[in-house]
């Protein structure tokens, strides 16, 4: 029997642009344009968040305040957000200042998801932007110290000290502008279980994706719900007093139309398993992608455990395929998938 439980849904693109055949998004102005159109489309068809992956040296989103900030201008209810920004690469008081503006154009909609970064093209290319570790920090170490600075200057922490001659008194001064609960709507990209209980710990809400930097032979859905557990866990032994939020990605895509049919019919059997490789020097594993008619979809995500732990499923979309046919996607997962998965 299925368990009914009420989720908010939510799409993330990549951002991807090339011109190859077969690409609706051929340039960065198609990648950006689209992305805020697919938002306002996906609020019609009643999806919960817009969500957009942040890389550097790559031919994907990368900047994400500006774009989040028109997609609030053209919105209204929908939740927009990161999944993820890695902090090696920002300057934490402007990225404070910028979240914070994105946040109040939007009306509190902004859910931030931040981390230390994953494998990407560059060679340590956080050092072009201007940040190295020091001597006794390795890059994560850099990435939960921006993270630290990041978070108190948007929870209105004094970070720079009044000039007496301008203002006529000496006081720390808070980064402006200001955006009310900002900081409880931080979430923290975490890979693995230990992250996970960091995360916890530092009052962040906990974002977890399609990849885990470990494995321990169980199925992914296992494993990431255990992640899941022992976030909540920790959260509740660490007294804080607001409930966390947890999300999990999933590759999801209906077999609806003769398009859907013709681009991912023969990936129903072919993604339909976890993979384990080898990530930064050690074990991952990677969670399947959920192809196929929608009640078939509905009745493999009713049994995921992560996802039925989870109160936000974000949906990986193929954004290069174009809004018109992510609209029909997202809209056949919140019409189709979600009630016949007990989410509604």
């Amino acid at each position: 029997m299925i368990v009914f439980t009420v989720k908010r849904i939510g799409f993330l693109s990549f951002g991807h642009w090339q011109p190859i055949p077969g690409s609706v998004s051929r340039t960065a102005a198609d990648a950006l344009q689209q992305t805020i159109e697919l938002a306002v489309a996906a609020e019609e068809v009643g999806v919960d968040g817009a969500y957009v992956r942040v890389h550097h040296f790559a031919r994907q989103l990368a900047s994400p305040f500006p774009l989040l900030a028109a997609i609030g201008a053209r919105t209204s209810t929908i939740e927009i957000g990161t999944g993820v920004i890695d902090m090696r690469y920002e300057n934490p008081l402007y990225a404070a200042e910028s979240a914070a503006a994105a946040d109040l154009i939007s009306g509190g909609r902004l859910q931030l998801g931040i981390s230390r970064g994953s494998p990407e093209t560059a060679l340590h290319g956080y050092e072009s932007f201007g940040y190295v570790p020091a001597d006794d920090e390795s890059d994560a170490d850099m990435a939960r110290r921006h993270t630290e600075v990041f978070r108190a200057a948007i929870a209105g922490a004094g970070i720079a000290m009044s000039n007496p001659q301008m203002t006529g008194v000496s006081q720390p001064l808070a980064i402006e502008p200001r955006s009310p609960g900002l900081d409880e709507r931080i979430w923290w990209g975490a890979g693995s279980r230990a992250t996970a209980v960091w995360t916890a710990e530092q009052g962040m809400n906990l974002m977890s994706s399609t990849l885990l930097t470990e494995d321990t032979g169980v199925p992914f859905d296992q494993l990431q719900a255990e992640q899941i557990r022992m976030f909540r866990d920790a959260w509740r032994d660490a007294g804080h007093e607001r409930e966390p939020r947890v999300s999990v990605s999933r590759s999801i895509i209906p077999i609806i139309d003769d398009e859907t049919r013709r681009y991912f019919g023969a990936s129903a059997v072919a993604e339909s398993s976890d993979q384990v490789g080898h990530l930064d020097g050690g074990l991952a594993r990677f969670g399947r992608s959920f192809v196929g008619e929608p009640d078939v979809i509905a009745a493999e995500l009713a049994a995921d455990e992560a996802v039925q732990a989870a109160d936000t499923v974000l949906v990986t979309v193929p954004n290069q395929l174009g809004v018109e046919f992510n609209a029909r996607i997202l809209e056949s997962i919140v019409r189709d998938v979600a009630p016949a998965a007990g989410w509604r």
